[in-house]
C-alpha cells in the first residue's frame, strides 16, 4: 500500500509539474519543490497549489499577472530575483503579493526599467514612482460615474412609469367602480 500511494503520488507530480521546470516531491503530503530557475521564462507557467518551494530566478521575467500565484497559499519560500522586471505600474500586483508572503523575498528584487527605477529594489518603490497608476485613476472614476449616472436614470425613469402606471390604474378602477355604482 505504501508504494502504491508513493507511485501515485510520483504520478500526479509528473502530470502537474511545468514544461522545463524541475519538481521534487518534499516528502508524503509536504508539497512539491519546482525549479524553474534559468529557463529563459518569459512567463510563470500554470504551478501546483502544493508548492511549498518556487525558484523562478534568472529568468526573464518582466511582471506577472495580478492573480497568477494567488492559488499558491502553501508557498513557503520563493526565489525570483535575476529578471529583467519592469517597476511600473503592473509590478505592484507582485510588490503587496511580496510583502504577504515572503518578505525576504523582495529583498532581492530589483527593478530593470523604467530608467528612473533601474536597480532600485523593489520593497523600496514608492507610490510617487508609480505615477502612472495614479494617470490611471481619474479615466475609471469617470468610468464609474457615466456607468452610475445611466444606473440612476433609469432607475427613476422605471420609478415615474410604475408611477404613473399604478395611478391610471387607480382611476380606472375607480372609473369602473363608478359605473357600477351608476348602474344601479
Amino acid at each position: 500500500v505504501g508504494f502504491g500511494m508513493s507511485l501515485l503520488f510520483l504520478m500526479t507530480q509528473a502530470e502537474v509539474c511545468p514544461p522545463s521546470c524541475t519538481c521534487k516531491s518534499l516528502g508524503e503530503m509536504r508539497g512539491l519543490h519546482i525549479d524553474c530557475s534559468s529557463k529563459k521564462l518569459t512567463e510563470v507557467p500554470a504551478l501546483p497549489f502544493n508548492t511549498k518551494r518556487l525558484y523562478l530566478q534568472n529568468n526573464s521575467l518582466t511582471s506577472i499577472p495580478p492573480g497568477a500565484l494567488d492559488s499558491l497559499r502553501s508557498l513557503e519560500e520563493v526565489k525570483i530575483f535575476d529578471n529583467p522586471w519592469n517597476c511600473d505600474c503592473h509590478i505592484l500586483y507582485l510588490k503587496l503579493w511580496l510583502e504577504d508572503v515572503s518578505a525576504p523575498s523582495l529583498a532581492n528584487v530589483r527593478c530593470s526599467s523604467p530608467a528612473p527605477v533601474r536597480m532600485k529594489p523593489l520593497r523600496q518603490l514608492t507610490g510617487n514612482e508609480l505615477g502612472i497608476c495614479k494617470r490611471l485613476l481619474p479615466i475609471k472614476c469617470l468610468e464609474f460615474f457615466w456607468r452610475d449616472l445611466v444606473l440612476i436614470g433609469g432607475a427613476t425613469f422605471t420609478s415615474t412609469l410604475v408611477a404613473w402606471a399604478l395611478k391610471c390604474t387607480k382611476k380606472l378602477v375607480c372609473q369602473i367602480n363608478l359605473s357600477q355604482h351608476d348602474s344601479r
